[in-house]
């Protein structure tokens, strides 16, 4: 593994691991959160690509930013591509960071080669009555009183509560999300809920020419499963779903999760070569 700090106003905490030659694979972590949040599946996904983790602008190790607006942090996340020099990238966005894949891939298409979305809300509509936990944590007036008491088991409680089955949150994360500031996840949230309101994710996602696929867990408490269907109106999209597993697939089903994504991310290269038999 190696860390990379983008040079760029305002800087991105990027991580590395796997071979840099490798196929480049980009994972984009969802509200609030950080590239942490991949570290159960980064071992298996490592072995094959290279893999770019970013913390997105006032997240994890990245300084905030001007605006929280989906278009303005895609086009950053293009910025850090372009810094780097790889391209085309599989582009792997976990709940609302699926809205930023999408919008690179809107934006930069010669960026992207396919999108996989983990748990990312379709629309609006489609998100259920939130844990009493979150929506203490998350809106006024309890809120920012709680936000500035909050201990590492109340983090940990936090992530758990969007969780089917019992969890391990990485450290790292835990230590990540100590740093993330009411003010910046109150921002990144009305970003991601004006851009799903505009347009849903599946009627942007349909004039892309790009290999989709979407994971869902089948008992997501924060986004309506059966929303995931509403992905197959897209061309070229797969849908899987997640017997008994929540919002956090990464970290609630590692093994089956980085199956699923490798699967869909596997190049005729990574397929041995067959012998002609006479």
């Amino acid at each position: 593994m190696s860390e990379y700090d983008v040079a760029r106003s305002p800087a991105m905490h990027v991580v590395h691991d796997g071979p840099p030659g490798a196929p480049p694979l980009l994972l984009i972590h969802g509200s609030g959160m950080s590239g942490a949040s991949w570290n159960p599946v980064v071992p298996a996904l490592a072995g094959h690509h290279h893999v770019i983790r970013v913390d997105l602008p006032g997240c994890g190790r990245s300084p905030a930013p001007p605006s929280y607006a989906v278009p303005d942090q895609a086009d950053r996340v293009a910025a850090v591509l372009d810094d780097l020099g790889v391209r085309p990238v599989v582009a792997l966005g976990h709940s609302s960071g699926g809205y930023i894949a999408t919008a690179l891939a809107e934006r930069r298409p010669d960026l992207v080669r396919s999108l996989a979305l983990v748990s990312t809300g379709p629309s609006p509509d489609a998100l259920l009555p939130q844990p009493a936990l979150l929506r203490a944590l998350l809106a006024p007036p309890l809120g920012p009183l709680l936000w500035a008491r909050r201990t590492d088991a109340m983090i940990r409680r936090g992530i758990s509560v969007t969780c089917a089955r019992p969890v391990d949150v990485p450290d790292e994360l835990v230590g990540d999300l100590r740093h993330l500031t009411y003010r910046t996840l109150r921002s990144v949230l009305r970003a991601y809920d004006t851009y799903i309101a505009q347009r849903s994710v599946p009627e942007r996602l349909a004039p892309l020419d790009v290999p989709v696929l979407v994971v869902f867990g089948g008992a997501d408490p924060r986004w309506e499963p059966s929303s995931a269907h509403r992905y197959e109106t897209v061309p070229k999209a797969r849908v899987e779903l997640l017997p008994g597993v929540g919002h956090v697939p990464m970290l609630e089903e590692p093994e089956a999760t980085g199956r699923l994504l490798l699967g869909f991310t596997a190049t005729p290269a990574d397929t041995p070569p067959t012998t002609p038999t006479a």
